[in-house]
């Protein structure tokens, strides 16, 4: 997995860029990357990752979501199928200019903050905002300038959402440490179905077991261990959806006791595998990876 600086470039004749995917996944890269502009992701329909600082969960029948400045994060589309289609507006919080003695000013400030947790958005509120994002795709100039105000003033009122993270991921934790993290999460991608021997990560990046573990805990704020669970348990759910059975998604993803499997999927999910696959197949649950009340709230890269 790459961990890259995304450089972006506004759109002909805007201060913003607007984006419309709707190629085929095979197409994009879903990396995990970071850059100055704050992101808003409608993804219109379709499954797949929400990855956003240290939050990393399932989503089902679209999604949307706004994305602080910096704030690494990888494309929707990443475990996704097609069709995937979806709206994207990225700006850079200085284009936005207001009299301190506005209302609204306050609000879509507060709204910008609140950004930088990652802020997921209930789907009634991506359904009423659905028709002001497709109106922007025809629009130009100053019409599209106005458009950009009215859906943040909308957002910024709306109280149905969530933040997806408890603190603030510096995007300096990803640079300055690019290249190891980049080695450890390429390593897991490419282990994640078999045993993974802690202290083969470990040598991998370079590191003693102490200081192995220490560095990732400080960069992620999990254990590897935990780490590693949980993105199995993502990948788990994947298969699952894609009609798998519990044993063949458990025994594909590397655990090798169907009992421990459900166990770590109860604690992340809040679901056992059964509920998860009930609920999925009626388009019912967006699934969290979350974690027990003692522990911090964080999600694995």
């Amino acid at each position: 997995m790459k961990v890259s600086f995304e450089r972006i470039v506004a759109s002909e004749k805007s201060s913003f860029r607007t984006l419309h995917n709707n190629s085929p996944i095979s197409e994009f890269k879903w990396e995990y990357h970071y850059h100055p502009e704050i992101e808003l992701v409608c993804v219109i329909s379709g499954n797949g990752t929400r990855h956003v600082g240290y939050h990393k969960s399932n989503y089902t029948n679209g999604d949307l979501v706004l994305i602080g400045s910096n704030i690494p994060h990888s494309g929707f589309g990443l475990n996704s199928t097609d069709p995937h289609e979806e709206i994207v507006l990225q700006f850079r919080e200085e284009i936005l200019q207001f009299p301190e003695q506005e209302v609204e000013a306050r609000s879509i400030k507060n709204l910008l903050e609140l950004s930088k947790y990652g802020i997921h958005f209930h789907h009634k509120i991506k359904k009423v905002m659905l028709p002001k994002l497709k109106l922007m795709l025809e629009s130009e100039g100053y019409k599209r300038y106005l458009l950009l105000l009215d859906i943040l003033f909308e957002l910024s009122k709306c109280k149905d959402y969530d933040l997806l993270n408890k603190e603030i991921m510096p995007y300096t934790i990803i640079s300055k440490n690019k290249t190891r993290l980049e080695n450890i999460f390429t390593y897991v991608e490419h282990h994640y179905d078999k045993e993974i021997n802690i202290e083969d990560v470990a040598k991998l990046a370079n590191l003693t077991l102490p200081a192995f573990c220490n560095f990732f805990k400080k960069a992620t704020q999990i254990t590897f261990t935990e780490f590693v669970n949980r993105y199995r348990i993502n990948k788990a759910c994947m298969l699952m959806a894609q009609n798998k059975s519990i044993s063949e998604s458990s025994y594909s993803c590397g655990f090798n006791n169907v009992t421990y499997f459900n166990r770590m999927f109860k604690k992340y999910t809040e679901k056992t595998p059964s509920e998860f696959i009930k609920n999925y197949s009626h388009n019912k649950v967006s699934v969290d990876l979350k974690v027990e009340n003692e522990v911090k709230f964080k999600a694995s890269f």
